[in-house]
Formats: structure tokens, sequence, C-alpha cells
């Protein structure tokens, strides 16, 4: 496959682009991460979410630690070029870090950020060390 697709691509100056993780079966939107041209084209070869960790400077692959992969049923790019879109299959049933469904777990509520959506499994045990 030519990576010519990549190049469609409007990247930040920091050669990444925002990726939402919408799970396909609901249409839940399970979290936002970042990808960097890389990610991309591995998300794409292996149809696994691959992503960049801004705060650890590396690729990563959805699932590596914690074991909640996710399958990638289809890949779309916004009419601006500058968001990618993941149409998953969310394994576990788990997406975010902190043993819930979604990342977006918080509701406004009366000027409040109330936890709406239960710990489906504890953190830490998701990753412990192996």
């Amino acid at each position: 496959m030519s990576d010519n697709w990549l190049d469609k691509i409007n990247w930040t100056q920091d050669g990444l682009a925002p990726a939402i993780a919408q799970e396909a079966a609901t249409g839940r939107v399970l979290m936002l991460a970042w990808m960097n041209r890389e990610a991309l084209e591995k998300t794409a070869l292996s149809g696994e979410a691959h992503y960049w960790s801004r705060s650890r400077q590396k690729l990563w692959r959805k699932g590596e630690e914690s074991g909640h992969v996710q399958k990638v049923k289809s890949i779309r790019l916004d009419c601006d070029e500058d968001a990618i879109l993941l149409e998953i299959e969310q394994t576990g049933g788990i997406a975010c870090h902190t043993g819930r469904h979604s990342c977006f777990y918080r509701t406004l509520e009366a000027g409040e950020w109330v936890e709406t959506d239960p710990v489906l499994k504890d953190s830490e045990t998701i990753y412990r060390k192996r």
C-alpha cells in the first residue's frame, strides 16, 4: 500500500492528529488520543489501534498492557483533514485506563463534574505488572 494517503492529513507542528475512538456497535465515543504517521500506518496495516503517547513520547498499541485491544472496523478523516475517527470494536468492554467503558465518564451537572459511569474493573488489577 502506498503511503500517499498519509500525506493528505494536516498534521500538527508536532506531527500529530487527534484520533477519536468510537464504538462501532453503539456509536458511543470511547476515547480521544493522538496519532502520528507511524501510529496511523500501523493501525491501518494491523487492524488494531495504535496511538502516540504525548506524555511518554512513544508509540503504543491500545491493549498492549491491559489486554483491552481496539479492533478497527473503519478509519475516517474529517473535512479539514486534521482529525481521525476510528470506528472500533472494544475488546473487554473497557477503553479507559480508569477501568471504565469510556474515557468520557464525567457529566456536567449543576456546574459540577459528576462521575456517572461505573468502574468495571479496578485499574490496579488491569495494569498489575505481568
